[in-house]
């Protein structure tokens, strides 16, 4: 790494290993080898792991020369050191990601996160952001995590697995401590219970005495490594004066190291400043400029080593010497740790606090304060309110049990019946959020009937979340669950006049699964369009449900509304930092892409959905991933990535995403002209009604029923498409119906269906279709004998689906033009296709005009990294200037239409 930073290039590592294994020790010595360079630190602390941004606040406050302009705007107000609306978090990572590039532009910068299990979640969120847009900055960032039990943001990085010393290593090191006589016995059943563990090896003697070293009575056992590891240096702490373990003490509850602060609380402790030389003399601890403990468990020692009184003594002083007007959060935290009994004064900070946290993102921040409010709360009302309020938070933060278990205390306290239905919706989302299928759609109908009924402004929100739960579990779901819950929330709503488009967007999907396709397009139609004019004007309400109005544009064949939809949706979730929204939105856009035959930015925009994923620790969209794979058409890899989609989607009871991967299946073997298997998997999705997979499977079933010799089977596969696109009447629509009736089709009659589908795709986004309409068309032609007409259709599809990327449809397109005597040109490299994801990316907004700072901004990377990419393009291109890059990439699809 030192290397790479040597040669101007960023590098990021993870080190991942038990307590003690050395972790540690590698960032020292990597500290060491980088001497000449700036290395900055921070570590996450046990008891900070609930305050947000406090692990990127140790970062900034040693380079906070570097804070200046948007960045400090950003980064302070989310510190909470300067007031102004709480920024994204987004923007917090982006000026996060250019303060260390601008830092290192003085020089290469070292930045070393110790224990990062323990770090505030958005802190650590925010840096594994930051890590995964490293490139040409001169930053090396290396992370520290306990496993198990580590950090899952930071899946996906380049990791080090730091195991134990091998048996040679354990001895030699272990002989380093243990100089008298013991039993060999012993000695290797020391270093067969630590595991070659460097940190036991050493630690674990200690306190024995020489007989029972000797005989191996004395041998720690039962315990984990972890807690024998403390209990060693809760030993050592017993042989200290009381004074300078109460000092000990407030070191090890003061998280930020801040040595003043210290101080200030030694004075309330009636503590000499001098008690604390025993313990740097005994190794345990440093304090200079800041507080810093030899090891991590040493810390954890101190602390779990104090009496619970002794804790709240020291919670208190430290309390007390926290400003309140610099640093509310903490002191609240600090009297809420030193409170015994219930304090409502000490439960109302906490909640102002929790506030505060989540103004500046820090969900898990504000679900911990909102708990701790709760259990301090004398008023058996107040304290169900408030345990109600820090379960949603905690669901929000991702605690699922921990929400379970705060209901639970919501609902021992007296309720009225808003609160409880809403305690009810809430258990019924945890429900879904565990398990897709089972009850939880009857949990979420019940939850929105109870809101209805009491006239609640979020009830259309959970007849949404109830009829997306039966989508979600389709075919998985109970008998007729879809009917019936759409029944239910149709019912509700024509009890209230609609509101606005939420509710009419509820009223149209309602109708769809009660009346029927053809009876709910005008209400689709209507829903849509008030859908597209909120999201231009920017509601936040309706940006947390565009996900709903996407399916609804593909319901209906309307490209133009879904490409609305989906960059206006990623837009506005960009601009807001919805990142509970964002893996969503990029997947609807990446999927409309797909359609455009524009594989290179659908698959940009689900592998950014896939980080934005991996660094919130949700799942990604496997689903959007396999329909990618199986255009492209490798088999192989096509099924392996379905076959993985089945097993997760089964795990959670989605039966939506069987049907999704039955339509991929249709597509892959269409492609690979296996059309008996096609027709299986066809059928099998058109098995249940769904939004934006059924239309487009009957289109499917029909060509791959016309292959295998099924023409029965086709004409009703027709019809049933025939009744579903008259009633859109899109291009889209009218031109899949005409290419899919020219297949059952003869003479002229034939002749004129395909025409009219290419025509009609013409006026369309969707390329990828037009392409197989040219395809199915020079099939036909071939086979009435006009080889020349043929092969202009023929040629026309395979260079389109060649440039798109879908091998196995371009291969059937190159059969059929050897089948007419004339062998398919070789496509000459386009130098385009080197260009990697990314660098099209950057290639495309350069070319439309954007500075490099704008394309750091819309890409969330650092002007470096872009930089880099754009030299790296103009070699590939072979041009010199951004005006050169339009005419070099004239004939590529926009990567970013958005």
């Amino acid at each position: 790494m030192v290397a790479e930073l040597g040669a101007g290039r960023s590098s990021v590592l993870v080190l991942r290993g038990e307590a003690g294994v050395g972790k540690t020790a590698l960032l020292e010595y990597l500290a060491s080898r980088a001497s000449s360079y700036r290395v900055v630190r921070a570590a996450g602390v046990e008891s900070e792991v609930e305050l947000p941004f406090g692990g990127l606040h140790q970062l900034c406050a040693q380079l906070g020369e570097f804070r200046t302009g948007v960045r400090r705007t950003a980064l302070d107000t989310a510190f909470g050191l300067a007031p102004g609306s709480a920024p994204d978090r987004f923007q917090v990572g982006v000026a996060m990601l250019n303060l260390l590039a601008e830092a290192a532009e003085r020089g290469p910068l070292v930045c070393l996160v110790d224990d990062v299990q323990w770090l505030d979640q958005v802190s650590a969120q925010t840096l594994a952001f930051v890590a995964r847009r490293l490139l040409a900055e001169r930053v090396a960032l290396v992370f520290a995590v306990r496993e198990p039990g580590g950090s899952d943001v930071l899946t996906g990085l380049d990791e080090l697995f730091v195991t134990g010393l091998g048996y040679a290593d354990a001895r030699a090191l272990l002989d380093t401590v243990i100089t008298g006589v013991v039993d060999e016995r012993v000695r290797d059943t020391f270093v067969a219970e630590t595991r070659g563990n460097p940190l036991a090896l050493l630690e674990l003697h200690r306190g024995l005495s020489a007989g029972q070293l000797a005989s191996g009575f004395g041998l720690p056992g039962g315990p984990g490594l972890t807690s024998r590891i403390e209990d060693g240096f809760v030993r050592r702490l017993d042989q200290l004066p009381p004074e300078t373990r109460l000092l000990l003490l407030a070191a090890a509850a003061e998280p930020v190291g801040d040595a003043a602060l210290l101080w200030r609380a030694a004075e309330y402790l009636d503590t000499s400043p001098d008690a604390v030389f025993l313990a740097e003399s005994a190794d345990l601890v440093h304090i200079g400029a800041r507080v810093r403990f030899r090891h991590p468990l040493i810390r954890s020692a101190v602390y779990g080593a104090a009496s619970p009184a002794e804790q709240r003594r020291v919670h208190n002083a430290l309390a007390l010497a926290t400003d309140a007007e610099v640093d509310p959060d903490r002191r609240a935290w600090h009297r809420a740790y030193a409170t015994a009994g219930l304090d409502e004064e000490v439960a109302a900070e906490l909640e102002s606090a929790a506030g505060r946290a989540q103004a500046r993102g820090g969900a898990a921040a504000a679900a911990a304060c909102l708990e701790r409010a709760s259990e301090l709360t004398p008023d058996p009302g107040r304290r169900a309110t408030r345990a109600l309020a820090a379960a949603a938070a905690k669901f929000r933060a991702g605690e699922p049990d921990a929400a379970d278990a705060l209901l639970t205390i919501a609902a021992l306290g007296p309720t009225d019946e808003l609160q409880a239905a809403h305690a009810a919706r809430l258990r019924a989302q945890l429900a879904f959020a565990r398990q897709r299928g089972g009850e939880s759609g009857t949990l979420l109908l019940e939850a929105a009937n109870r809101l209805a009924d009491l006239d609640d402004r979020f009830a259309p929100q959970a007849y949404l979340e109830a009829l997306g739960a039966a989508v979600f579990a389709g075919r998985l779901g109970a008998e007729r669950s879809l009917e019936k819950v759409a029944a239910a929330a149709r019912a509700a709503r024509q009890a209230a006049a609609p509101a606005g488009p939420m509710d009419l967007l509820l009223d149209a999907v309602a109708t769809q699964f009660t009346d029927g396709y053809n009876a709910a397009v005008p209400s689709l139609r209507r829903a849509l369009h008030d859908f597209r004019d909120a999201a231009q004007r920017g509601d936040e309400q309706v940006v947390q449900w565009l996900w709903r109005g996407c399916p609804v544009a593909a319901e209906l064949w309307d490209d133009d509304a879904w490409h609305d939809l989906s960059c206006r949706g990623l837009e506005l979730a960009r601009g807001l930092g919805a990142l509970g929204v964002m893996p969503g939105a990029l997947t609807y856009r990446a999927a409309l892409h797909l359609h455009a035959g524009e594989f290179v930015a659908a698959n940009l925009l689900l592998t950014e959905s896939d980080s934005i994923a991996a660094s919130m620790a949700s799942a990604p969209a496997r689903e959007a991933r396999f329909l990618l794979e199986a255009w492209r058409g490798d088999e192989e890899t096509a099924l392996a990535s379905i076959e993985l989609g089945v097993r997760d989607a089964r795990a959670r009871g989605e039966g939506r995403a069987l049907s999704l991967a039955d339509h991929a299946a249709a597509v892959l073997y269409n492609g690979l002209r296996h059309y008996d298997k096609a027709m299986e998997a066809a059928r099998s999705a058109c098995a249940q009604e769904d939004l934006g997979i059924f239309g487009w499977s009957l289109a499917e079933w029909v060509e791959a029923a016309v292959r295998s010799g099924a023409p029965s089977v086709a004409s009703d596969a027709l019809q049933r498409l025939r009744d579903r696109t008259s009633a859109a009447g899109t291009d889209w629509a009218l031109g899949i119906l005409a290419r899919s009736a020219a297949l059952l089709a003869d003479g002229r009659r034939a002749d004129d269906l395909y025409q009219e589908a290419i025509e009609r795709l013409s006026r369309t986004r969707m390329a990828v279709h037009k392409a197989r309409a040219h395809l199915l068309y020079g099939e036909w032609l071939r086979r009435q004998d006009r080889r020349q007409v043929a092969r202009d259709q023929l040629r026309t599809a395979h260079d389109s689906l060649s440039d798109m990327g879908a091998v196995a449809f371009a291969e059937r397109a190159r059969l059929e033009l050897a089948a007419t005597g004339e062998k398919a040109r070789t496509r000459s490299t386009d130098v385009r296709q080197e260009l990697t994801a990314q660098e099209a990316q950057i290639a495309h907004l350069a070319a439309a005009g954007l500075t490099n700072a704008e394309i750091a901004t819309e890409l969330f990377l650092s002007r470096h990294t872009v930089d880099w990419h754009l030299r790296k393009v103009f070699t590939k291109l072979a041009v010199r200037s951004r005006r050169q890059l339009a005419p070099s990439l004239i004939d590529a699809a926009s990567v970013v239409e958005a």
